[in-house]
């Protein structure tokens, strides 16, 4: 198949699609190339004409998300899958036909990005407004389910390009409600989540992208502060790593070094953190030096400020003195060429492996949410698969890998108002109700589960809406404790409903043995 059948199903034009569609046959085989055509098709077919709520024509959309994720180096199953979710959630075409076209694999894709787009919908329709300080802790558990209910990372990637060429489209329409909500929700949620998997590239353009649609002065502002144009800046950056690279190269010193622009949402949140002019940030343009061992970390140091002059008082010694969450490097700031000031960082390949997979991971200190060692540990492994895809070559074995188990010991469910629930495995509505509040856990009898009665013993699964039907009064039945029955999961449920029965039991104790004492009054 040649590309030039895929442009039959590209939008007029091609400007969505961009030059991806050009270089397929380069990065995929035949049988590749043909499911992602026959994908086009068949979502052009039912998407043409029809628009998301967004405004954006659906075609357009799926290709400029194919798009994106093509430049991930997603494989060809993402990309169907990027083409087909628009189907099912717009055709409202049944999945088990999409599996049966295009593969369990696709379909099971296409199947967890439909999911997630619902609990998006969700968390966005319904959004809670918690007490102060509450909303943080919202924010990640939504983020903890999104990704715990996936069995395939490459969902959670989909739908991090899904949003973003959204918020591409949105940054070009007029003020609106649905633009806030979508820029809104980038903060909360997506940002952190390509955050935490290491997709920094799509990171920076959503927060800029959702800076420019929530805060359209201060991102012009920021913009004109720059004063250069982005290539210039990152032609500056490329200089600055040769000359450092070299000036190693030359002194003996093993040295990967990296740099790139500080991208607008950075330099904003900074300018708020600390109360300061544009004029004042040192580390506008950013390079990162990784060495073998901690003495070359301070070889490394001396050259660079032997290189350029260091700003004083921007020196941080994170190796001596690490940082409360392990963080360790060395920073300094100095004025590069062209008396332009850039801050460098110098860290050991293994403080890098920490900062950036570890406790202390580069998510984790900028959002001040506290260790969650199971959780982190997941996040690690799952971006040391995004990292690997880059070296794997066959379709077959990246797809392997790419599967995940992410079933560990915690599901979480959502409240009718969108509010995030963390529950043990194999909780029930019993368990849900009294998590929320035990007087509705006594008065739980019957449940709906995303809008079907379910028996009061049914597990619940990741990201399912749960609703009670308390009655006016009354309390748990004996049933409950049980175990052979499996109405209870949680020790805290468990608890709460002993505690009722010998509340009840101590009552009856104390009206008995009053009947008594009031029996032997009279008789006297």
């Amino acid at each position: 198949m040649k590309a030039t059948h895929l442009k039959l199903v590209a939008p007029a034009g091609g400007a969505i699609a961009g030059g991806w569609l050009s270089e397929i046959e380069l990065r995929l085989a035949p049988p590749e190339r043909e499911l992602l055509q026959s994908a086009m098709r068949f979502a052009r077919e039912r998407l043409e004409g029809r628009a998301l709520t967004s405004g954006e024509p659906a075609v357009d959309h799926a290709l400029g998300t194919a798009g994106i994720l093509f430049d991930l180096r997603l494989d060809a199953e993402a990309l169907a899958a990027s083409q087909l979710a628009p189907v099912a959630l717009l055709a409202s075409d049944d999945l088990t036909g999409v599996r049966e076209r295009f593969g369990v694999a696709v379909g099971n894709l296409v199947e967890g990005i439909v999911r997630m787009a619902q609990l998006e919908s969700v968390s966005t329709r319904h959004k809670i407004e918690p007490k102060p300080g509450q909303w943080v802790a919202q924010s990640e558990a939504l983020r903890k389910m999104l990704l715990a209910m996936v069995q395939d990372v490459r969902v959670v990637l989909v739908k991090l390009a899904d949003h973003l060429q959204e918020l591409r489209f949105l940054a070009r329409q007029e003020p609106g409600r649905i633009r806030e909500e979508k820029a809104r929700l980038t903060h909360d949620l997506f940002a952190p989540l390509a955050s935490r998997l290491g997709v920094w590239q799509l990171k920076w353009e959503m927060e800029d992208l959702a800076l420019r649609i929530l805060d359209p002065e201060a991102y012009r502002t920021i913009a004109r502060w720059l004063d250069e144009k982005r290539a210039d800046r990152e032609s500056y950056i490329e200089n600055v790593v040769t000359q450092l690279r070299g000036e190693l190269a030359r002194a003996g010193i093993a040295a990967e070094v990296s740099g790139r622009p500080k991208h607008i949402y950075s330099i904003y949140k900074k300018v708020q953190r600390k109360s300061m002019d544009f004029e004042a940030l040192y580390d506008v343009r950013a390079v990162r030096v990784l060495v073998d061992d901690v003495k070359d970390c301070y070889a490394a140091l001396g050259l660079t400020h032997n290189l350029w002059s260091p700003i004083p008082r921007e020196f941080d010694d994170y190796v001596a003195k690490p940082k409360s969450n392990r963080y360790r490097s060395l920073h300094t700031a100095v004025i590069g060429p062209g008396a332009r000031a850039v801050e460098i960082q110098i860290r050991t390949h293994e403080m890098h492996q920490h900062a950036e997979l570890g406790v202390a991971a580069h998510w984790r200190y900028k959002e001040g949410v506290r260790g969650d060692r199971s959780f982190d540990e997941k996040l690690a492994w799952l971006r040391q698969i995004l990292e690997w895809k880059e070296s794997v070559r066959d379709a077959g074995e990246l797809a392997e890998q790419f599967r995940t188990g992410l079933a560990d010991d915690t599901i979480y469910v959502l409240t009718p108002q969108g509010k995030v629930i963390e529950l043990p495995r194999g909780a029930t509505p019993v368990d849900f109700a009294y998590h929320v509040h035990s007087g509705l856990g006594h008065r739980c009898r019957g449940a709906k589960v995303d809008g079907v009665m379910v028996p009061l013993n049914t597990p619940l699964a990741n990201g399912q809406q749960v609703e009670i039907l308390p009655s006016k009064e009354g309390g748990p039945s004996r049933d409950w404790l049980n175990p052979a029955l499996g109405y209870v999961k949680s020790a805290g449920a468990w608890s709460k409903i002993r505690q009722w029965f010998h509340r009840q039991n101590l009552a009856a104790s104390v009206s008995q043995g009053r009947a008594v004492v009031e029996k032997e009054l009279h008789r006297q």
